[in-house]
């Protein structure tokens, strides 16, 4: 079922910048855009992130195993991107130490070494400890490997809730005056020698057009077929384009494996790598795949029995207690838009992302690739080059947003003045607990799993949902075990959430943690407030709070 937002904004009939995807690349590009004065519209038509921009293995990384194919400017670009992203937001994005157990028939230690070295030196590391050489015979993350392993490495990288981040970054494109539409597709997109005439179609069927100065392909594994099917060149020119390789990668997600914090990365037979990762306290993360799509519907990517056995036969290698596809709670499928760069691999394509600049007529910028760790500087990029179309480059609307904080990530009025020693400020990771332990005292009432899940998910923006609240009770019925009426109201009003699966699924991950029953109260609930005449309801509570 299709539902409508909780107030739809209003479209603007003109504008400079229409952004065509909901995913990291256009929630990124329409952020940085807005917050360099351009007016912006952003449609996506479905849920923002609610495709392969969920659907990562959830790391903040360089991207380690890119050292063997010598993509040295991706993974120096990536890593001097890391820090600097969990300095923006550590309640959703935090240092997490990686473990590979040494298997000298797949790499010798010596190689190993000096790739760990490299990565360690390709950029400046300020918050992340380097490599360094361990016994898994003493090391607590040798505990749950086979005794065969006995020496490994440890290395650093982030984690990150990879849907989070497009939320947030849509709300601080908002924040800077953009017009952030979902569940609204682009229908056409005509193209003259000045301008775009945009359709655009809402959930509810109603149509716009939109003129705008400047069009933006973020559709990710849609960008082809939007350039060969939506945008109508103007007269007498063509829209070359190019071809995508589009990869699958699947994950599965099983009962925790192990107790420690660490993360494992295990090197497989056929040289590729996959990851063991601590996922939402109860649970072990494992992927991911490479598998090439063939002219499927990326939106109808799912795991299959192939791949869940080869992850669960790939895990089971180093762990003692073997891995089986009947331990698997949950998976997921994401369709990654790869450059076709002519590498028979899959997992050998390049992860690096391409701005495709058409000025024949009406400017046009097309994203082609891409990684989440580089989202930053592709929207940097992105909006230099749309300066430099519309006649205002980089001089006159200069780069914003390095070093700045995402929403929620300023801890800062909640810990200043509290004793940070010497890591205040440098480890994003300490100051992050420091405001738990702030949220605690301000807010003792709250149940301490509900209160780091609330810092978790919304940082310094946690009033927003906890409201003038003074006890549990007043944060309304409990929905869900741990979600709440204040939460749901919250994420429908600022957060675009229109369904259990927005919650759920991509808000936060509680649907690993709840039942068939309580998904279906809370999408009884969003029901029951789309249908909800304004001012009465649980609708009409949302826009007396939004007023108020």
């Amino acid at each position: 079922m299709t539902h409508s937002p909780a107030t739809p904004p209003a479209v603007p009939g003109a504008c400079d910048v229409l952004v065509v995807g909901g995913g990291i690349n256009g929630c990124g590009i329409a952020r940085d855009l807005a917050g360099r004065g351009w007016q912006v519209v952003l449609c996506e038509r479905d849920d923002l992130a609610a495709h392969t921009s969920s659907s990562s293995t959830k790391l903040i990384h360089g991207g380690l195993r890119y050292l063997e194919y010598y993509e040295f400017s991706l993974v120096r670009k990536a890593l001097t991107e890391r820090e600097g992203l969990l300095r923006s937001a550590p309640h959703i994005m935090w240092p997490l130490r990686f473990v590979m157990p040494l298997d000298a028939s797949m790499r010798p230690a010596w190689l190993i070494r000096v790739g760990l070295f490299v990565y360690d030196h390709l950029a400046r590391r300020e918050v992340l400890p380097a490599s360094r050489a361990v016994d898994l015979r003493r090391h607590p993350a040798g505990l749950p490997l086979k005794p065969d392993f006995v020496r490994g490495f440890v290395y650093s990288d982030g984690w990150v809730d990879d849907a989070r981040l497009v939320v947030l970054n849509a709300i601080d494109a908002r924040a800077h005056g953009a017009t952030v539409l979902t569940r609204t597709r682009c229908l056409r997109a005509q193209r003259s020698a000045d301008a775009w005439s945009v359709l655009i179609e809402d959930a509810a069927g109603r149509r716009s057009t939109v003129r705008a100065r400047a069009l933006v392909n973020a559709a990710g594994p849609w960008a082809e077929s939007f350039l060969r099917g939506v945008a109508v060149p103007a007269a007498g020119e063509t829209l070359a384009t190019r071809s995508l390789r589009l990869v699958k990668g699947s994950h599965i997600v099983v009962p925790r494996l192990f107790e420690h914090d660490h993360a494992y990365i295990f090197q497989n037979p056929d040289r590729r790598i996959i990851f063991a990762i601590p996922y939402e306290d109860a649970f072990t993360l494992i992927g991911t795949t490479d598998i090439e799509l063939q002219g499927d519907d990326p939106a109808a990517a799912r795991i299959d029995a192939d791949e869940t056995a080869y992850l669960c036969t790939q895990a089971s290698r180093y762990f003692r207690a073997p891995v089986s596809p009947s331990d698997v709670v949950w998976s997921y499928s994401g369709v990654r838009p790869l450059l076709d760069d002519d590498s028979g691999d899959p997992s050998a394509v390049t992860r690096d992302y391409l701005l495709e600049a058409n000025t024949d007529a009406a400017p046009l910028l097309s994203i082609w690739g891409g990684k989440i760790t580089t989202f930053r500087k592709l929207a940097e990029d992105a909006a230099d080059d749309l300066g430099r179309m519309l006649g205002q480059g980089p001089t006159k609307r200069p780069a914003w947003t390095h070093g700045v904080f995402l929403p929620g990530g300023d801890l800062s009025a909640w810990i200043d003045g509290e004793a940070g020693g010497p890591d205040r400020g440098r480890r994003p990771d300490l100051d992050f607990e420091r405001f738990v332990g702030a949220l605690g005292r301000r807010h003792p009432w709250l149940p301490v799993p509900l209160a780091r899940r609330l810092a978790r998910a919304y940082g310094s923006r946690i009033d927003r949902v906890l409201g003038d609240a003074a006890s549990l009770r007043e944060l309304g019925p409990e929905v869900a075990p741990g979600l709440h009426e204040a939460e749901l109201r919250y994420l429908r009003r600022d957060e675009w959430a229109t369904s259990a699966d927005d919650v759920l699924w991509r808000r936060s991950k509680l649907g690993l943690h709840v039942g068939a029953g309580a998904r279906e109260r809370v999408q009884d609930w969003f029901d029951a407030a789309n249908d909800a005449p304004s001012g009465s309801g649980a609708a009409g509570r949302s826009a007396r709070s939004e007023a108020a």
